[in-house]
């Protein structure tokens, strides 16, 4: 069964639209949110560049298309079949591009388009019985195949994205202390030099007071 249902723009990874009403039987839904947000986040970093991917998680699974820099993801159970889930998003992706496609870069708020909520619940009703004829015939559909899509773990997935991370804030904080160094090396410079040329700029000060007294009361 469907569980939730979120789009999103890869580039950047701002929610386009979403169910507005899923996640209400799902305990924790707020953390499997949490979850799709961090692999928006991911992708918009150019990670998981695979157009197609299912992802477990818990006793879910993620499925997620990309197409025209749009990702179309829905979470179901792990029981749910797989091709439905797929060509449920293949639906949803068909629609939205018909009515937002020239709308889709210039939108600069989240939820842009949480009218196409009305559209996602009518078709994620469609698919919520695998057993009506209709879905049977869709199972039966040989042209359309998903054995080749990628399967992964969310920890797998999101662990590569902290990884990163982790690497980015190492390499931030190297070259915050590179900048330190570098200062303070300036600094130390400077007082070298000061140290080597002040007495001698002491003795070239004493040397032009005696000539100018010299010249001036002589």
């Amino acid at each position: 069964m469907v569980k939730l249902t979120l789009i999103a723009r890869v580039t950047d990874g701002l929610p386009l639209a979403e169910g507005l009403d899923d996640g209400r039987d799902v305990p924790d839904s707020d953390y499997y949110k949490q979850q799709v947000k961090a692999l928006f986040k991911n992708l918009s970093r150019g990670q998981n560049e695979a157009s197609r991917m299912s992802i477990e998680t818990g006793p879910y699974i993620f499925h997620y298309i990309i197409e025209g820099r749009v990702c179309y993801l829905t979470m179901c159970d792990r029981a749910y079949p797989k091709k439905l889930a797929f060509q449920y998003l293949e639906d949803l992706k068909n629609e939205f591009e018909r009515v937002y496609l020239n709308q889709i870069e210039t939108a600069a708020r989240p939820y842009a388009f949480i009218k196409f909520d009305t559209f996602i619940q009518k078709t994620k009703k469609l698919y919520q019985d695998t057993r009506t004829q209709r879905n049977i015939a869709k199972l039966n559909d040989e042209l359309y195949e998903v054995h080749q899509i990628m399967t992964r773990n969310v920890q797998e997935v999101l662990g590569v994205g902290e990884k990163l991370d982790q690497v980015s804030q190492m390499s931030s904080r190297l070259t915050s202390e590179s900048r330190i160094y570098a200062d303070k090396a300036k600094d130390l410079n400077r007082q070298a030099l000061i140290r080597k040329w002040a007495p001698v700029a002491v003795v070239l000060g004493v040397v032009f007071l005696l000539f100018w007294v010299r010249n001036k009361f002589w």
